[in-house]
């Protein structure tokens, strides 16, 4: 518990609550549901019965006569098993069928990941103090926490490509034997399999792998790269069969047959179509879904990639370029999608597969204040601030109608002050509001706090609470919606929690 205790209670966080809204009828869940109940109950991949029984979104294609999930199929490939089992056992409804997916293809994948970036993380942070702040941070604080606990894919796309990174560099560095080249190419292959853009990040990683090998005998490089190839080839067959059967072509996707948004998806290359400003501002730095202004702790990448250059240590300077890249792809895709803000959600959701190439960045800007107890409680600060704003969302509602200008205050900050929140443990108890919640506040605060302490000293952690006051208190300063859409989105969301 003294070592570990961290983990057991981000683990615990993340199960207590269930932030799950029959209402709102979930685009991005509710076909990956329909898809994972289909493959088991019925042996089949089209999504016609699920759609009879709860309806349709607007993320389901009709194709060939029949419903199919306009998704990549990978999350609901990975969910099927353990939904297979729980049918076994009892016969869960659709929130129960919910419940499985959103544990079994996100929380616990999320929380191996986090186990693995402990470890990888201890070259650009050696002290574990900083480590555990950083992943703590990531855990709690940013866009892995709602996507690890919703059943949408773009984190379970983060933790594929994180991971194809982490064992392709521990392969170059020596740390692993060959074989495990063929499971970092099984996780870059699963990345596609199961959300589209999160392969775009195996790029600069393909170029890092092959910089650092180049000086290898021919052989051994053709050997190692076989490998990577080999296994990514299982997954990306798996998707080009999908494709073929329920879109009548291995080349065609759900997006292609989509009805819904078919003015945004047939548009260029995953809607990809030209820059936009607005994109660009409203992805990185609007209040209501800036990068930087819900998780302001990941600018400390750009202080952490200057120290980490000026290190120079073997192959730091190749994870800053490494990094670097990823992030650019990125901001460029987002920035040139015409669908860029991806209706209603807790940030830029397209981006998430990101955020672990800009950990080791962030690790290396806080071990370089590990001396500055000050300074490194400034810094911590703004973890504080993401910390609070996303677990504080988790649990009362996580997904920000996208007409609000600022929705932390117009429904979290709202939502609290009128006692409502998501279903928990508390509420399946009979604890009903914010008493029900305590546990989690108390497990998220904990892990938080005796992070900031460890990391900064008791005073470095005073410091950071401060700052952390300060920065969200600075939203009740941005601009806010006309009352008539603060109240009429307000209403809609609090009908959802009331009246499930």
């Amino acid at each position: 518990m003294t070592r570990h205790g961290w983990l057991i209670a981000i683990a615990c966080a993340y199960l207590y609550v269930f932030p799950y809204f029959p209402r709102i009828q979930s685009a991005n869940e509710l076909p990956r549901v329909y898809l994972v109940r289909a493959i088991v109950d019925e042996g089949t991949v089209a999504i016609d019965t699920g759609v009879r029984r709860w309806g349709a979104t607007a993320d389901v294609s009709p194709s060939n006569g029949h419903h199919y999930s306009n998704k990549a199929p990978g999350s609901s490939i990975l969910a099927a098993p353990a939904y297979a089992v729980a049918t076994a056992v009892a016969s869960p409804g659709l929130a129960g069928s919910m419940w499985v997916c959103r544990v079994f293809a996100g929380i616990l994948p999320a929380l191996a990941f986090l186990w693995l970036l402990w470890g990888f993380l201890e070259r650009f942070a050696p002290d574990p103090a900083i480590r555990r702040l950083v992943v703590v941070a990531y855990a709690l604080g940013s866009m892995a926490m709602t996507y690890s606990m919703l059943f949408f894919s773009h984190q379970l796309g983060a933790v594929c490509v994180g991971s194809a990174w982490i064992l392709a560099l521990d392969v170059v560095d020596g740390r692993r034997t060959r074989p495990w080249m063929a499971a970092a190419g099984a996780f870059a292959g699963a990345a596609l399999l199961v959300d589209y853009q999160a392969v775009f990040a195996a790029v600069p990683v393909a170029v890092l792998v092959i910089v650092r090998l180049r000086r290898e005998p021919l052989a051994e490089l053709a050997k190692t790269l076989g490998a990577a190839l080999a296994g990514a080839a299982v997954p990306v067959l798996a998707l080009l069969v999908y494709h073929d059967a329920a879109f009548g072509s291995p080349l065609r996707t759900g997006y292609d047959a989509s009805q819904s948004f078919a003015v945004y998806h047939q548009q260029g290359f995953l809607g990809i179509t030209k820059l936009r400003a607005e994109a660009f501002w409203g992805s990185l730095f609007r209040p209501d879904n800036g990068l930087f202004v819900l998780a302001p702790w990941l600018l400390l990448a750009l202080p952490g990639a200057y120290a980490l250059w000026r290190r120079g240590e073997r192959g730091d300077r190749g994870i800053v370029l490494t990094s670097g890249a990823v992030v650019v792809i990125y901001v460029l895709f987002v920035s040139s999608i015409n669908f860029w803000r991806g209706g209603w959600g807790t940030g830029p959701r397209y981006i998430t597969a990101m955020l672990p190439f800009m950990l080791p960045l962030v690790a290396a800007a806080l071990q370089w204040l590990k001396t500055r107890p000050a300074l490194l409680g400034a810094a911590a600060g703004t973890i504080v601030a993401g910390v609070a704003i996303y677990s504080l969302s988790m649990m009362t509602f996580p997904y920000w109608p996208d007409s609000l200008k600022n929705p932390l205050v117009e429904v979290t900050f709202r939502m609290l002050g009128d006692n409502l929140v998501a279903p928990s443990l508390g509420s399946a108890l009979g604890i009903a509001g914010l008493a029900g919640v305590l546990p989690y506040l108390a497990l998220v605060a904990g892990s938080l706090g005796v992070a900031l302490v460890r990391a900064a000293t008791l005073r470095g952690a005073a410091i950071a609470c401060v700052v952390g006051a300060a920065l969200l208190a600075l939203f009740l300063a941005f601009p806010a919606s006309s009352p008539a859409t603060r109240d009429h989105a307000y209403g809609y969301v609090k009908n959802v929690v009331t009246d499930p």
